[in-house]
């Protein structure tokens, strides 16, 4: 009877792994809901769109993208934090959630460092952009007045401790000098006061920046990335300009619920990146001025733990914090 009683007890031992082989194996048997931390439009919201719709025809399974906005995406991040770790739930947010809101927020209700990484979709340049109106003709010269003029120019931002926020913070930080913040809801709303010289300049996401700069109502004087981008090869880089390591990106990544299985990350992983890869899908991310990635699961975990350091380096340094 001892034999036949610890027969059982092993059995009942092996069948949730058995079910979770089985599930990564069939994954997906059923919907998967693609939890974005931030309002309906944004680049965020429409790349999670594109890949819901391709996701979606490669295995016949429904993916639906749902918007859960607030709190700097803090709220969308609980809810999947809280949700069952079988990848049927999963988060595809911008940096903050998973980057520096343990820093900028007092408490959270979810531990960023406990998501499963599974890929970083994409990422896109920041720019330096001023108004058409403003003096400034080159970054050289906006950059000397900033450093020798503390607190005469003010700068817009989507909001406190949002990218284009931290990343001015930085600037500030080694140019030391003060640039007024004039934070908004948004990166819209920034960008119409900016291109109306209700403030002298932003730094934000090429793709938000270039329709305007194509249009004449604003002016790119410089991009905060390691190498000249491609759609705009006559613009400087900050980091050729002397300000050392100075490297903003805005990257889109999925991350999943602890201890979801490391087959149904590695298989969402391999499906995003052929996605991504695809040439139509390639193309519409072009045309957004954003870089298809598609990483695996162990690159999202560097990249996650090196700008973690970075961004919160700048948020304490920068005394950026939100009550």
């Amino acid at each position: 009877m001892l034999r036949c009683f610890s027969a059982i007890l092993a059995f009942a031992a092996l069948v949730p792994f058995a079910h979770a082989q089985e599930n990564a194996a069939s994954y997906p048997s059923r919907g998967i809901r693609l939890i974005v931390p931030l309002p309906a439009g944004g680049g965020v919201d429409t790349v999670a769109r594109i890949l819901a719709e391709r996701l979606q025809q490669k295995w016949s399974q429904p993916v639906v993208v749902e918007n859960r906005p607030g709190a700097g995406g803090n709220i969308g991040a609980e809810f999947v934090s809280r949700a069952a770790p079988d990848g049927y739930t999963l988060l595809v947010t911008a940096p903050g959630p998973l980057v520096v809101n343990s820093v900028l927020y007092k408490s959270l209700r979810y531990d960023p460092g406990k998501f499963e990484p599974v890929t970083i979709i994409s990422n896109s340049p920041n720019v330096l952009a001023v108004p058409p109106s403003s003096p400034f003709k080159t970054a050289r010269e906006l950059l000397d007045y900033a450093k020798s003029n503390p607190g005469k120019l003010n700068y817009a931002s989507q909001g406190i401790g949002s990218t284009s926020h931290l990343t001015t913070s930085w600037l500030q930080q080694v140019l030391k000098s003060e640039l007024v913040h004039v934070p908004y809801g948004g990166t819209a709303p920034a960008l119409n006061d900016l291109a109306a010289g209700h403030v002298d300049l932003m730094i934000a996401d090429l793709g938000s920046v270039l329709p305007l700069a194509e249009g004449g109502n604003l002016r790119i004087l410089a991009a905060t990335t390691a190498k000249p981008v491609a759609s705009i090869p006559n613009v400087p880089t900050l980091l050729s300009l002397g300000l050392e390591d100075f490297i903003s990106e805005t990257w889109f990544a999925i991350a999943a619920p602890e201890k979801t299985p490391a087959d149904v990350a590695q298989r969402m992983s391999a499906a995003v990146r052929e996605v991504v890869t695809s040439p139509d899908v390639r193309a519409r991310m072009d045309a957004m001025s954003v870089s298809p990635l598609g990483s695996s699961p162990a690159d999202m975990t560097k990249i996650v733990r090196d700008e973690s350091t970075r961004w919160q380096k700048v948020a304490r340094d920068g005394n950026v914090k939100i009550d």
